[in-house]
């Protein structure tokens, strides 16, 4: 029998791959901490809180498919935190492939999440392995509130609000920049529809008397997840943050992007918008605080003769994910997916299974208005 632990948390020191360590160890679910720098690991990890008690250990691996490989090999599955996903994905989804492992990653831009489905679904799913990209609060707890919602099965129509207050993370930030290479999709009778450019909404949301900015948002992944569902036919989905400065600037960001951005050489593009993305975020935000960086995702269901609301109210966007992404570990050590190649959290899991976790953990719930 391999002694390899079976869980690899790769972008191990990064602000959520730290996260994801830490709830690993409230599952008592042994793991791997890899990344390209083992010092900083050591360090960062070393201050996790009950680190004595976590069994781990700390790996220096560069990022190469074939060092990958070699390191995920007898290993289950794949903690990917290592972003923009739409850049550094696809190299640690072929190694996790090659190695046997089910893939999970916190990337919710919808371009990889579109590349993820078309190209890798079906080659995990020859292997009976789960690639499900996106298992992260921005996505999984609004998708909570979609799969209740749809619960009444006259709801064919969904729109997503999903809001966090907060300083978002220096990966995030790159992320938000990384995706306006893309399109935004939203979903119409069951086709692709791209947003028009620049598109922004004023909207009000359940505990706020003020109305607040949001956006596409890179187009969420909900958008692919329910392309060809049974049920649904319309998806939208927008999202932001509730400083409102923050979102004047991404408006704002877009629109540069188009007028002066989007001719570059695509190397050259990438890099302006790294720097530019640094220049807003080149630190780590602190700890998240539960009285100042709350959640709410928004989730309204339309049928012809029917409607279902359901509003997720949460606390520390980061901590969920960290959470949401060791619960669906352990739970792929425990039993195979529900589904295998490309799909959610949600479906691979169970959405009342990840509920119930972050009900227990106090970082989320769900309340449903109408059904």
């Amino acid at each position: 029998m391999s002694d390899k632990k079976p869980v690899v948390v790769y972008g191990a020191s990064g602000f959520s791959g730290r996260l994801v360590a830490e709830y690993l160890r409230e599952f008592n679910v042994p793991f791997i901490a890899a990344g390209r720098n083992g010092a900083r690991i050591k360090e960062i990890l070393g201050r996790m809180p009950g680190v004595e008690t976590a069994n781990f250990e700390v790996v220096e691996v560069g990022h190469s498919v074939a060092e990958l490989t070699k390191l995920f090999t007898g290993a289950k599955v794949v903690c990917n935190t290592v972003g923009p996903c739409m850049y550094y994905a696809p190299t640690v989804i072929e190694a996790a492939l090659k190695a046997g492992c089910h893939y999970i990653d916190i990337g919710g831009e919808q371009e990889w999440v579109y590349e993820a489905s078309e190209k890798w679904g079906p080659k995990f799913a020859e292997k009976g392995l789960l690639a499900a990209p996106a298992t992260a609060y921005m996505s999984v707890a609004s998708d909570i509130g979609v799969n209740i919602c749809i619960e009444n099965k006259a709801i064919d129509s969904i729109e997503v609000i999903s809001m966090f207050n907060g300083a978002p993370t220096y990966g995030s930030t790159q992320t938000v920049f990384a995706a306006l290479q893309g399109e935004e999709r939203y979903l119409e009778q069951n086709q692709y529809k791209i947003w028009p450019i620049g598109s922004s909404f004023e909207v009000n949301v359940p505990g706020s008397v003020m109305s607040h900015l949001v956006v596409p948002w890179a187009g969420f992944p909900h958008t692919i997840w329910y392309k060809n569902h049974p049920q649904v036919a319309n998806v939208r989905t927008l999202g932001g943050v509730f400083l409102r400065p923050v979102m004047e600037g991404v408006k704002a960001m877009a629109q540069d992007y188009q007028q002066n951005l989007k001719s570059m050489p695509p190397d050259q593009r990438r890099k302006v918008l790294s720097e530019r993305a640094a220049g807003m975020q080149a630190g780590t935000p602190p700890r998240e605080n539960p009285r100042e960086n709350r959640t709410i995702d928004v989730i309204a269901g339309r049928g012809t003769l029917e409607a279902a609301q359901v509003v997720m109210i949460g606390t520390c966007c980061y901590k969920q994910t960290g959470l949401i992404q060791a619960f669906v570990a352990q739970s792929l050590l425990r039993s195979a997916p529900r589904k295998t190649g490309f799909a959610s959290a949600c479906e691979a899991v169970g959405y009342r299974e990840i509920l119930k976790t972050l009900e227990g953990f106090g970082l989320n719930r769900a309340k449903v208005i109408m059904q």
